[in-house]
C-alpha cells in the first residue's frame, strides 16, 4: 500500500496529499510528527529513498541550527536526531512498494504512482 509521511501544517505536504487523493489510489497517511519514526524505521526509509541520512534533514529548521549545525555527525547520530526531532524530516515522503520519493516539489510524487 502507498504511504505518505505527512505533516498537515506544511503546505508542500498538503499539496502531496492532494496529489494522492486525486490519483484515486488507496493510501495510508502517516502523521510522523505525532508518532515519530524509530531509528530502524528511519533507516529503512532512507534505504528506500537511496539517500544519505543528511539528505533527509531540513537543515533550515531552528532545532537543527541550534543543536546540530556545524557538528560532524555520523549517519547514526543524524538518524537519532531525526527520531528525536521529527520536524527535521523532509516532507512529504511517499512510499510505494520498494520505491520512495521526497515530494519536493510535490509533483515528484507522480513519478512513483
Amino acid at each position: 500500500m502507498i504511504r505518505i509521511y505527512h505533516h498537515p501544517k506544511c503546505s508542500k505536504s498538503r499539496e502531496g496529499l492532494a496529489i494522492l487523493e486525486a490519483s484515486g489510489k488507496k493510501f495510508l497517511v502517516v502523521k510522523y510528527i505525532e508518532d515519530p519514526l524509530s531509528t530502524s524505521a528511519l533507516e529503512r526509509l532512507i534505504g528506500l529513498l537511496d539517500i544519505k541520512p543528511i539528505e533527509l534533514v531540513r537543515t533550515d529548521e531552528t532545532i537543527w541550527k541550534e543543536s546540530y549545525k556545524g557538528k560532524e555527525l555520523s549517519d547514526n547520530e543524524i538518524i537519532k536526531a531525526l527520531s528525536i526531532h521529527p520536524r527535521l524530516m523532509q516532507r512529504p515522503i511517499v512510499v510505494n512498494g520498494k520505491k520512495a520519493i521526497i515530494g519536493r516539489p510535490p509533483l515528484n510524487i507522480k513519478s512513483i504512482l
